[in-house]
């Protein structure tokens, strides 16, 4: 009788921000901004073995009623710095970062890709998201916003363009013969044309062939058109699913859609994005759990996030009282300009129902409700108990592994590295070294190879 080997796990840590995940107010917590946190963060991670740090990316501050709130992070420096000074101080860790496909431009994306896969050695990954609102494009000269299907379209075509800027070399171009005086076998090297309904370009790509001839690309996206943008072009992709019935529909979801598209399912990595809280015992984490939600959800932060739902000012009720008697406010007109809760809660007089009626059958506060239906955290329980419930769910298909995100910056995740990642090991599913140099070792994934013909021909 055969067995299946195990399945290895992927993990990687998000440095966490624009959100209200991060207790900025413990005792342990430190800068967002100093260069300090990240690296100590990074290091972490890297002396865990997991695969990359992420970066989220948020271009607008959000805002109720002209002033920032507590539900974001103020002072998150720009990715590419952070992501290159990182490369300088870690030797093997993945880097990604996430950039918008919407308010850039394919030349400058892939260059500043391009640069980081050389500074780092072959660690560079792109998080390709969309932005969808008309608040966050007032900071851009083109503002304004793209309907659903259109800003699709353009993310499709900028990756497209960006692909064929990177594949602008193959590689073998630069022979540097001091003897012959020769530096570049092909004169024609980095030549790129590009037309389309989105972007019209023709050039020279700057940047010879990195390391890892273009970065892992990432997406993030639970719509029918963002899991088939997945199927088509990413690496792996963020999914919002870490139980086992809902990882799995997901997980079972995404793969089968591969083969249209020629390829197969180790060629997509389905990575969560997971919270944890750790004690020494079960019901110590427990908890401490029960703790730490309570600090992520202040009160203002309630009142803050129920006006969402409400679309109308809320400032004057108590946070430990009862939810308000007065109907959501329907309309385009939201006091949540920016916020993924517009699109969540597509039907405020629905979910106000449903909230009444969980907060009448439990006897909840306003606060005790959102903290009730708001993201609570993924694993909790002592190592023993977190690291068999991740491999619980990989071995299931589930999932391919992990994003952590911890609660507390920038030594969050020091316990699990120290407590988790070691028993994960004894169980033969996790890295004690890495094997590879590049993030696509770490992920099991091939160097893209540049199509024939795909450089226009000589002029």
């Amino acid at each position: 009788m055969t067995t299946e080997p195990l399945k290895q796990i992927h993990l990687a840590a998000h440095f966490p921000g624009v959100n209200n995940t991060t207790v900025w107010s413990d005792p342990a917590a430190g800068s967002h901004i100093d260069f300090d946190s990240f690296a100590h963060f990074a290091r972490t991670a890297e002396r865990a073995k997991f695969d990359f740090l992420f970066l989220a990316e948020g271009l607008r501050l959000r805002e109720q009623g002209g002033r920032i709130y507590d539900l974001d992070v103020v002072g998150r420096p720009d990715t590419f710095t952070v992501l290159a000074a990182l490369a300088a101080v870690t030797d093997r860790l993945g880097l990604t970062g996430t950039i918008n496909s919407t308010f850039n431009e394919p030349y400058e994306v892939a260059r500043q890709f391009a640069s980081l896969d050389h500074l780092s050695d072959g660690r560079a990954a792109w998080n390709v998201v969309t932005s969808w609102d008309a608040f966050t494009g007032e900071n851009f000269r083109r503002g304004g916003f793209l309907p659903r299907e259109e800003r699709y379209s353009r993310a499709r075509e900028f990756l497209a363009t960006a692909h064929e800027l990177f594949d602008s070399w193959d590689g073998s171009e630069i022979v540097a013969d001091a003897a012959s005086g020769t530096f570049l076998r092909d004169a024609r090297a980095g030549a790129f044309a590009h037309k389309g309904p989105q972007f019209d370009i023709e050039g020279r790509f700057n940047v010879p062939r990195s390391p890892q001839g273009r970065p892992v690309v990432f997406q993030a996206g639970d719509s029918d058109e963002g899991r088939e943008f997945a199927a088509s072009d990413a690496d792996a992709i963020f999914s919002r699913y870490g139980t086992l019935d809902e990882g799995r529909a997901f997980y079972a979801d995404v793969k089968r859609r591969l083969a249209k598209y020629g390829r197969t399912h180790d060629q997509l990595k389905i990575l969560p994005a997971a919270t944890f809280v750790l004690g020494d015992t079960d019901a110590e984490a427990r908890e401490a759990a029960h703790a730490v939600r309570r600090l992520q959800v202040s009160g203002q932060t309630a009142i803050k996030y129920l006006e969402h739902v409400w679309n109308r000012d809320l400032s004057g009720y108590d946070p430990d009282g009862p939810l308000p008697a007065i109907d959501p406010v329907t309309g385009e007109n939201t006091i949540a300009l920016g916020r993924a809760s517009v699109r969540r809660f597509r039907d405020p007089l629905e979910t106000a129902r449903r909230w009444r009626a969980l907060a009448e059958a439990k006897n909840l506060s306003i606060r005790e409700l959102v903290i009730a239906t708001t993201s609570g955290q993924t694993f909790v329980g002592s190592a023993a108990t977190v690291a068999e419930q991740i491999d619980t769910l990989v071995q299931a298909d589930a999932a391919d592994g992990f994003i952590l995100v911890p609660h507390i910056t920038p030594g969050g995740l020091d316990t699990f590295a120290d407590t988790v990642v070691p028993l994960l090991q004894e169980r033969g599913v996790f890295r004690s070294e890495y094997e590879g140099t590049t993030l696509r070792d770490h992920l099991g994934l091939a160097v893209p190879q540049v199509p024939s013909g795909r450089r226009p021909a000589a002029s």
